[in-house]
């Protein structure tokens, strides 16, 4: 049986982290912070940012310039179809909708697109069960 999460992380480098907070005591913080500790290119995406962890924020995911391929989404559910909307105009590859997010017509609608689709998971507490030793 194949791991789709292990593949997801191994293959897509850029994620565009929706609700990205500058707030270190926020968990977008940390995650985003761990996932760029970790070879991950972190796209803020905030209308209430300008910046985080150095990286430019962006309002929407519709602003952002450049490709991603990873849509994190740090939103209540209720916002969640808006953004994977944005994530399909956009040609990402995946929506990761973070822990306790999780809207199954926003990611029927992925999937018909195409997307990948990942609920209710953190990708920091996904990444380091697959690539973090034991006993760190």
């Amino acid at each position: 049986m194949s791991d789709s999460i292990r593949e997801i992380l191994e293959n897509c480098k850029t994620l565009a982290v929706v609700g990205l907070s500058s707030k270190p005591a926020r968990p977008s913080y940390g995650v985003a912070a761990y996932m760029k500790a970790h070879g991950y290119r972190i796209i803020p995406v905030n209308p209430n940012e300008q910046s985080v962890s150095g990286e430019k924020a962006y309002a929407a995911l519709d602003d952002v310039p450049e490709a991603f391929e990873v849509v994190v989404i740090f939103r209540r559910s209720e916002f969640v179809l808006e953004v994977v909307q944005a994530a399909i105009r956009k040609h990402a590859k995946v929506v990761w909708m973070q822990e306790g997010v999780i809207h199954e017509e926003a990611a029927a609608c992925a999937r018909a697109a195409g997307l990948l689709v990942v609920q209710d998971r953190c990708i920091l507490k996904e990444h380091a069960k697959r690539f973090v030793t034991e006993g760190i």
